[in-house]
């Protein structure tokens, strides 16, 4: 890549960085809260109008939502240059729920910006719009297209959002790599672990305590199931992650039991029913299919002993790992270098990424965006303004590093 194009998407950035602002207040004054997924028709009109004054082009999709009572749900896509490959920027305009209305009314303090979004992601979001268009504005000889998606319900799984463009074929087509604009802290996402999430519920058979005799005691029963189960997590926590992540404990794999749990309705009643819940969260060197058959394996041989009990899966999600030395990590890094003056650390993420979508077409995927893990999600959420800016060059400046020819 020549410093002359650089430098002159450099100075495009320079020139919206008012524009970057405004837009991530324009978009966090939209209070798209999920759950349960509000207002997402205004924020993806904002959106879609955006990109329309920007002379990018827009293809809005509704989600088809089956028998649903949920709102609509809908995905942005967008990008400059044509043909194949493509490298992607992606993003979601949901948020968490706000601690106060009061969330929704952005303002700025110092060298920060203050709101619901503002880290977590509205604020990465404005700065990829503006990336792709300082690409567009420079008329970038890209051999290929950036393609920019931005989705619903991230906050909830994705399964309106990413989830349904992967199954639509939509998703990471033709992708070469992603970046993610997630709250990265400074760090560089290039893993995440995956999950099975359930519900165990164990039946037995209600009786007075007197007459207890009469009953099947399910809470005792749960017992016999969770003790089954902790010989299995003591195998699994066993295991250590290969990726970095810090602290040293947090290399291990996770099974946690009883994050939710219930039994019985009165003290002085044999309980009927007992449940509880198991979190499993596997590292990326592990597979999900087969996690998921170890346990099943245990409850089998529980049910073996007559313990009868129901199994509700309420979230599966894959795990996720890129090399930081691909091609596309060492760009992002050294791209991070030249406009931050150091290289980040590669971290594997505790939680879920959409960088998952991804990694299973077979797209590199990496998450870096402005805003901090730490005040994401909370009462006084906010994003340094600065940063909105160096991810913009950073987000511009590695897909001209993946996009441009010899």
């Amino acid at each position: 890549m020549t410093n002359s194009l650089r430098e002159q998407v450099l100075a495009r950035l320079t020139h919206y960085q008012v524009d970057i602002l405004q837009l991530t207040q324009e978009l966090m004054a939209v209070a798209t809260e999920n759950p349960p997924g509000l207002l997402y028709k205004p924020c993806v009109d904002l959106i879609a109008g955006k990109l329309a004054a920007l002379d990018l082009p827009c293809e809005v999709i509704t989600v088809p939502m089956g028998d649903s009572e949920l709102e609509p749900r809908y995905c942005v896509l967008s990008h400059y240059g044509s043909g194949q490959p493509t490298f992607y920027f992606h993003g979601h305009y949901d948020v968490v729920p706000a601690a106060s209305p009061d969330q929704y009314r952005p303002y700025v303090e110092g060298s920060r910006l203050y709101g619901r979004g503002s880290s977590d992601m509205k604020g990465g979001l404005a700065a990829m719009i503006y990336a792709l268009k300082a690409l567009q504005d420079c008329a970038a000889p890209l051999t290929g297209r950036v393609g920019l998606t931005i989705v619903p319900d991230e906050e909830t799984g994705g399964a309106f959002g990413s989830s349904y463009l992967a199954e639509a074929g939509i998703l990471g087509r033709d992708g070469i790599g992603m970046l993610l604009a997630e709250p990265t802290s400074g760090v560089v996402w290039n893993a995440n672990r995956g999950a099975i999430s359930m519900r165990i519920t164990v039946k037995g058979k209600p009786a007075h305590v007197g007459l207890q005799y009469q009953g099947v005691n399910a809470f005792e029963r749960m017992i016999v199931v969770a003790n089954a189960l902790m010989e299995l997590k003591a195998e699994v926590e066993a295991r250590q992650t290969g990726y970095n992540i810090q602290p040293e404990a947090a290399r291990a794999s996770i099974l946690m039991m009883g994050g939710v749990s219930s039994a019985g309705s009165n003290f002085n009643l044999v309980p009927g029913q007992s449940s509880f819940t198991i979190d499993r969260r596997m590292n990326p060197e592990e597979d999900l299919a087969a996690e998921k058959a170890l346990i099943f394996q245990v409850l089998e041989s529980v049910r073996q002993q007559g313990i009868e009990l129901d199994v509700e899966i309420f979230q599966e999600a894959e795990s996720a790992g890129a090399s930081a030395d691909h091609p596309v990590g060492r760009a992002l890094a050294a791209n991070i270098e030249a406009i931050k003056g150091q290289p980040p650390e590669f971290e594997l993420c505790p939680g879920l990424l959409e960088n998952r979508f991804y990694a299973q077409a077979g797209v590199p995927a990496y998450s870096y965006g402005p805003g901090l893990l730490s005040v994401s999600h909370g009462p006084a959420e906010y994003v340094e303004i600065a940063e909105l800016y160096n991810c913009a060059a950073i987000y511009a400046l590695t897909a001209l590093d993946m996009l441009l020819g010899d």
